[in-house]
């Protein structure tokens, strides 16, 4: 699938970004759809450190406020994200009222499944970011590919409306919609309700780090309960509960 504007090379203090995100046909592969407007694709596919220096072909700095990067198509992303699921959801269980579908949709929009998924995609491998995050393994970071991916959606729906986003989300979140047959449970839920039924005290949570700039932070929170300790980390102190509830959970052998 040939791209009729060839993504920008950017320099990043004095580095050469080989963006993998230089890879359009790979990333429209990805989501199974050809844009007729590829710089929505590469902005989709630009993590934020990838746009603080200055893209050669254009001769002008890039702004350092995060344009240029995925954050405004994230932002739209994350609202057709969750229409489209919402919208599957009324669908595959008719019966079903907002208690037993919130659950749903909170899992399948969570940082957790989001990040898995971009993984299964391939995404890390045409996310675009400096050569000092990339050493750094930020392509790996679940906030990083969550907020990709999400952009991705955004990128697909202002191309092409909700009806390519919607065949590129029911494909991708195939596996994950099937995988419970029962409403699924919050872990942070789970974890409390597994600690009662064994007459066990309630989690206590710390914040144990932060790091990051005050833009972009990345909080880690402890959890400990049951004689065993979790920790997560994510962009916001309440998905970081959540992720450190999840590894718990795991520790102590218990389903959610």
């Amino acid at each position: 699938m040939a791209v009729r504007d060839p993504l920008v090379a950017l320099v990043h203090d004095g580095q050469l970004i080989t963006a993998a995100a230089a890879e359009a046909p790979a990333a429209e592969a990805i989501v199974g759809y050809t844009f007729r407007r590829p710089e929505l694709l590469r902005e989709a596919l630009t993590h934020r450190s990838a746009v603080s220096g200055t893209p050669i072909s254009r001769g002008r700095t890039a702004p350092s406020t995060g344009a240029g990067s995925n954050e405004r198509l994230e932002f739209i992303g994350d609202r057709v994200l969750g229409l489209l699921i919402a919208e599957w959801l009324a669908e595959r269980f008719p019966h079903e009222q907002e208690g037993d579908l919130g659950p749903r949709l909170a899992h399948l929009v969570s940082q957790t499944t989001i990040a898995a998924i971009a993984g299964q995609l391939g995404l890390p491998a045409v996310l675009a970011v400096s050569p000092g995050e990339a050493r750094a393994g930020v392509r790996k970071l679940a906030t990083v590919l969550a907020d990709a991916t999400e952009a991705l959606i955004g990128a697909v729906y202002l191309d092409g409306g909700l009806d390519p986003a919607r065949a590129f989300v029911r494909r991708a979140w195939d596996e994950a919609m099937g995988s419970h047959a029962a409403p699924p449970k919050d872990a942070k839920t789970a974890l409390q309700e597994w600690l009662l039924a064994r007459g066990m005290k309630l989690p206590a949570y710390d914040l144990v780090g932060r790091a990051g700039p005050p833009h972009d932070p990345v909080f880690t929170i402890a959890v400990e309960a049951a004689g065993a300790r979790g920790e997560g980390a994510a962009g916001s102190k309440r998905m970081a509960e959540r992720l450190a509830a999840e590894d718990l959970l795991r520790k102590l052998g218990a389903s959610f």
